[in-house]
């Protein structure tokens, strides 16, 4: 068996997140009564947002948000793991991310007050703007 480097993990757990997250907003939506063969053509989401209840409203951001800066997240870890990067600090960044992400996702999707969401964001984008720096250091210098 080939041996993988463990900052694939925490990228590993938020993308099985995201899959989890589209799940509860399929399930919020599907408890809502929302029938999907009702809906008129080309019917996306945000056409139904003043209608939604906040809380699927905030479920289905979040999703969006997890397809968002992440991605820059899952090349961050793919350029390290390729390198060999195995550092604690960048284990630990990554872990962090990850994490706050999570985080963020449960405090938006059930409470959705800003200055808590806005401080998990800024953990976790501390913690990849970190791992954009040992990126850049591990691969440019």
């Amino acid at each position: 068996m080939q041996e993988f480097n463990p900052i694939l993990g925490p990228a590993a757990v938020l993308a099985t997140w995201s899959v989890v997250m589209f799940f509860i907003y399929v399930t919020r939506v599907m408890g809502s009564g929302a029938k999907l063969g009702e809906l008129p053509p080309g019917f996306r989401g945000p056409d139904g947002e003043a209608d939604a209840p906040d809380k699927m409203k905030w479920t289905r951001h979040n999703y969006e948000h997890l397809m968002e800066q992440p991605t820059a997240f899952y090349a961050l870890v793919i350029i390290l793991a390729m390198i060999g990067d195995t550092s604690a600090a960048s284990l630990y960044a990554a872990w962090t991310y990850a994490i706050a992400r999570i985080l963020h996702s449960f405090w938006q999707m059930q409470v959705n007050t800003i200055p808590v969401r806005f401080l998990l964001f800024m953990i976790a984008t501390l913690a990849l703007a970190m791992l954009g720096v040992h990126a850049v250091m591990f691969t440019l210098l």
